[in-house]
């Protein structure tokens, strides 16, 4: 498919490139000619055709068309389209009753710098400039046609034929616009008879000097004009590839991650705290343990220094109480009581604070 060109070529240029510099050229409408580096459906181009002899018109007329062919059993009363047949498919000209009639004697030939050709990817659509790699015009086959609207005023117009993209193509867009690439060719497309052979003209263009660059999205606007259009951009493919790398990635990580397998956490916990601890988590209760620990053991040093005093004071008390006994016998009911006290004194020991018992306090307690 060709929907976008570029031409801006002089009108002696257009003529030369289709090999007419020989004879006299004469101009229809050039006046309405604007050169432009995005050039789509509806606007006007110039394009070479045979002089059809009526008011004595022989030989080669350059003559300014609008894209995008209108019929001419078109109603008058009907919008004109342009961007409904701007294209006409190789396969089919001599078929469809709109092309069919005007292949005998309304060929003509389109003159352009390059076109542009759009890569879909996804979403996105990356534009291409597909050019002569020596920046000879291309020249493309085109059929034309005249309709006459309501008003009497006669429109002229064209369409491109397009066939299958060549095998450098095709990475591209399936189709192409038909390259006349030599002078022969132009010649047996213009001036050739109604039964002349052209069928052989309706290829892809094979030649190795058609070559391509991409460029800005910008100019897939019709409004984006300007020599920014066909300039070669440099696409981000290394940052692009970067990312989906990164992502890539991550998701096989991801899918490599089974939440029964505890290879990777054995792994880690084992660099990091000991065989014990392996087999189950911490809690909070065990996390606040080593702190509590360090307390209740310095407690119980203090509570086992204190209780070891006491004992030994105890123990002197009693060895005193048992001098007394041997010495003094005691009634029975006197014995126990006297056998029991060191017991519940044994019970409630005095701290360290307390002082050492004396034996008048003793005496004077008995």
């Amino acid at each position: 498919m060709c929907g976008r060109a570029r031409c801006t070529l002089r009108a002696d240029d257009i003529s030369r490139a289709c090999y007419r510099n020989h004879g006299p050229v004469r101009s229809v409408n050039m006046d309405r000619y604007q050169p432009r580096y995005n050039v789509s459906p509806g606007a006007n181009l110039p394009v070479v055709r045979r002089g059809d002899g009526a008011d004595g018109e022989n030989g080669v007329v350059l003559h300014c068309m609008k894209w995008g062919l209108i019929p001419s059993f078109t109603k008058k009363t009907e919008k004109p389209d342009h961007y409904r047949m701007f294209n006409a498919r190789s396969e089919s000209i001599c078929e469809k009753a709109s092309f069919r009639r005007l292949v005998p004697k309304s060929r003509c030939v389109v003159a352009v710098e390059g076109f542009y050709e759009w890569k879909k990817d996804g979403s996105k659509k990356q534009p291409y400039y597909v050019h002569f790699k020596d920046g000879r015009p291309l020249l493309f086959a085109a059929l034309y046609d005249s309709w006459e609207n309501s008003e009497g005023e006669k429109l002229y117009t064209f369409t491109i034929i397009t066939t299958s993209s060549s095998s450098a193509l095709g990475w591209l867009h399936d189709r192409m616009p038909i390259v006349l690439g030599d002078k022969e060719s132009v010649d047996t497309w213009l001036d050739g008879s109604s039964a002349s052979n052209f069928d052989k003209l309706l290829k892809p263009y094979e030649g190795p000097d058609l070559v391509w660059y991409p460029v800005t999205p910008a100019m897939g606007k019709v409004s984006f004009d300007g020599p920014e259009c066909s300039n070669e951009i440099k696409l981000k493919t290394d940052s692009t590839n970067s990312i989906t790398k990164f992502f890539s990635t991550k998701g096989t990580q991801k899918e490599e991650i089974n939440p029964k397998d505890t290879s990777l956490h054995d792994s880690s916990v084992k660099t990091e705290f000991p065989e014990s601890v392996n087999e189950e988590p911490e809690t909070k209760e065990e996390k606040v343990q080593p702190s509590s620990t360090v307390k209740c053991e310095d407690s119980k040093s203090s509570v086992s220094t204190l209780s070891q005093e006491d004992a030994s004071k105890g123990q002197t008390k009693r060895d005193y109480e048992e001098f007394l006994a041997d010495s003094k016998p005691l009634p029975n009911e006197s014995y126990k009581k006297s056998s029991a006290s060191p017991a519940k004194k044994k019970v409630n020991l005095k701290t360290s604070h307390d002082k050492q018992p004396t034996l008048f306090s003793y005496f004077r307690k008995s």
